[in-house]
C-alpha cells in the first residue's frame, strides 16, 4: 500500500486509511509476475472470480450478495443513429441496484477481517444502502449519512437492513463532515469514498470484466459518470494491471468523466487546470454526481490527460429528457447517471472528438427504479 505522490509505504496488514503523508488516496500496488488468465475462476459468477487479482481475503471473511458479473448490452438503434458502436454495462443488476455493490462488498469483507464492528458512511444514496446490506451481512454496524432531499426509497432502503440513518440538509460534502465527527467520537470505520483503500479494489473489477466480456479488446472510448471518482479510476487500474500481464495490448482507451452542471469540479479542474475557489456546488437530480470535492480529484485528472480523455457537463434537464429519449428508441430505463453519458456520447460524437465506427462503452451505474 503506497501513498501515489511521495510513495511512502503502508502496513497493509493494519487498518488503513489514506495516506495522510500527502493527503490522497491510498493505492494498494501488486506484482503480477506469473499470473495468467487461467487464474479467473470461471466457475465463479461475481466479481471474486477476480479474486486472485484482488487484496488478499480469507475465504470466510469474504462478505458476498453475488455481486459482479454483470452483463454488457449494445443500444443497437443508437449506434445506427449515431454511426458508432455504443455498448453499456449494467450496473443495475447488481445487490441493493448499483456498482457500489463491489466497493462495499470488498471493504466490508476487509473490514470484518481486521475486526472493524462500526462503519460509517457518507452517501448521495446508493453507497448507503449498500454498505447497510454488506454490514448486515457481516453482523458489523452501520451508519449512514444521507442528504436530506435523497429519495425517501434510498432513505427506507437503509432503515430496512437495519442501519442508523442520519440525514444532512445540503451535500455529500456536508455529510462528510458529519461522518468524520461520527468516527471520530465512536471510533466507527469512516468508509467515504477513497479515504479507505478497498472500494476502489472492488470496483476495479468493472475493468476486469470489461476486458473478458470483450475478448480482451478494449473499446476505443470509455464514459463513465463521475461523482467520487472511484469507478473510474478503478478500470483505469484494472486496465493497467492486465496490460502488465500482457493480458490487453494495443491503445488504451480514451476515458470520459461526465458530470452534472450543477456539480462540476472535475470538469472545471480538467478545462482550468484547478478547482476554482470557493467552488459552489448545487443539489442535482442526478445525485451519484453531486460530489462538490472529490478527495481523488488529482488521479483522476492523471488518468484523464495519461489517456487523452476528456470532461465534460451536462444540465440536469437534458439528462432527464435523455432517460425518455432511450427508453422509447431501446426499451431500457437508464438511470440519470447512466442517461448523462448517453448525452455526453451524443454531444462528443456531434463535435467529432468520437469518430464514426468507434466503440464507446458507458456505465450506467444503478437502477432507475430507485430514484422514485
Amino acid at each position: 500500500m503506497i501513498c501515489p505522490v511521495c510513495g511512502k509505504q503502508y502496513d497493509k496488514n493494519r487498518i488503513q486509511t489514506y495516506a495522510d503523508c500527502c493527503n490522497q488516496p491510498l493505492i494498494i500496488e501488486f506484482d503480477f509476475a506469473h499470473e495468467t488468465k487461467d487464474d479467473i475462476k470461471q466457475e465463479v459468477r461475481s466479481m471474486w472470480r477476480y479474486q486472485r487479482f484482488l487484496p488478499f481475503i480469507e475465504e470466510q471473511n469474504i462478505v458476498s450478495l453475488g455481486e459482479g458479473f454483470t452483463p454488457l448490452h449494445t443500444f443497437e438503434k443508437l449506434s445506427q443513429e449515431l454511426e458508432i458502436n455504443l455498448i453499456w454495462k449494467d450496473e443495475g443488476v447488481n445487490p441493493t441496484g448499483s456498482f457500489k455493490a463491489r466497493g462495499i462488498s470488498m471493504a466490508v469483507s476487509k473490514a470484518k477481517e481486521l475486526g472493524i464492528q462500526h462503519c460509517v458512511i457518507p452517501t448521495a444514496g446508493n453507497a448507503g444502502g449498500a454498505l447497510s446490506a454488506y454490514c448486515a451481512k457481516a453482523g458489523i454496524k452501520a451508519t449512514v449519512v444521507m442528504p436530506e432531499h435523497t429519495s425517501d426509497l434510498l432513505k427506507e432502503e437503509c432503515a430496512a437492513y437495519g442501519a442508523e440513518l442520519l440525514t444532512v440538509k445540503g451535500l455529500i460534502s456536508d455529510c462528510g463532515v458529519l461522518a468524520k465527527k461520527i468516527s471520530t467520537n465512536t471510533g466507527g470505520f469512516d468508509m467515504s469514498t477513497l479515504k479507505e483503500p478497498y472500494r476502489l479494489e472492488g470496483k476495479k473489477t468493472m475493468g476486469y470484466e470489461i476486458a473478458e466480456q470483450l475478448n480482451w479488446q478494449l473499446p476505443d472510448v470509455i464514459v463513465y459518470p463521475t461523482g467520487g471518482g472511484t469507478g473510474l479510476l478503478g478500470i483505469w487500474k484494472a486496465m493497467e494491471e492486465m496490460r502488465q500481464m500482457k493480458w490487453v495490448n494495443g491503445k488504451m482507451p480514451r476515458m470520459v468523466v461526465v458530470q452534472s452542471e450543477n456539480c462540476k469540479p472535475m470538469v472545471e479542474m480538467f478545462n482550468k487546470g484547478k478547482v476554482p475557489e470557493n467552488y459552489k456546488a448545487t443539489a442535482s437530480a442526478v445525485l451519484g454526481l453531486a460530489v462538490p470535492f472529490p478527495f481523488a480529484k488529482d488521479q483522476i485528472q492523471q488518468v484523464l490527460h495519461k489517456s487523452n480523455g476528456n470532461a465534460i457537463a451536462i444540465p440536469d434537464h437534458e439528462i432527464l429528457n435523455e432517460i425518455s429519449k432511450v427508453a422509447r428508441i431501446e426499451g431500457v430505463l437508464l438511470s440519470a447517471e447512466g442517461a448523462a453519458c448517453v448525452k455526453a456520447v451524443r454531444k462528443l460524437t456531434d463535435s467529432n472528438w468520437i469518430k464514426k465506427a468507434e466503440t464507446i462503452l458507458i456505465l450506467n451505474t444503478g437502477v432507475w427504479y430507485k430514484y422514485h
